[in-house]
């Protein structure tokens, strides 16, 4: 081989680096503004976030008043609109009866899926079963099975539950 031909094929090379390089990068940049993308990242964050304010809003520590008020507060956070509005509106009644009761309750999501997304008005559907694991302050307690419908409504702070339908647990027939 010549110095010339190791030269050629230096530069080959080099060219061929650069158009691997050049046309990685136009890969990134068209994948990175893909709507599909966007939609999936959006539907993602969605469903996260209502995972979690659904079972936030299926827990609660009854032990006294000072933890049913963290918990009121915690159902507040994870909720907007007309469902945040009659939380608030009931807290006092809701605070007292879950101090007499004692009871604790820890929501866990097992299942979920959205069922609609509208990233233009900022709206999701969610369904969702979960079991609530209950325990009384005296007694036993036990898991109940749960299914739910939830519209979700994004706020600044993120996705929030905006209104929440309990789903009858049918028999089968």
């Amino acid at each position: 081989m010549t110095p010339r031909t190791k030269t050629l094929s230096g530069w080959a090379a080099l060219l061929a680096a650069a158009a691997i390089c050049a046309l990685g990068g136009w890969s990134y940049a068209d994948a990175r503004g893909d709507e599909d993308l966007s939609y999936a990242k959006n539907r993602d964050v969605a469903l996260a976030d209502g995972k979690r304010h659904l079972a936030r809003l299926n827990s609660l520590d009854g032990k006294d008043a000072k933890s049913v008020d963290a918990g009121l507060d915690a159902w507040l956070d994870s909720s907007t609109g007309p469902l945040h509005d009659q939380l608030g509106r009931t807290r006092s009644k809701d605070a007292s009866e879950l101090t007499k009761s004692g009871s604790t309750a820890r929501g866990k999501v097992t299942d979920a899926a959205l069922t609609a997304l509208d990233e233009r008005t900022g709206t999701a559907q969610l369904i969702a079963t979960v079991d609530v694991d209950v325990t009384p302050r005296t007694g036993k307690g036990g898991t109940e099975r749960k299914r739910f419908e939830a519209t979700l409504a994004r706020t600044a702070d993120g996705w929030k539950v905006k209104a929440l339908t309990a789903i009858p647990v049918g028999g089968g027939a």
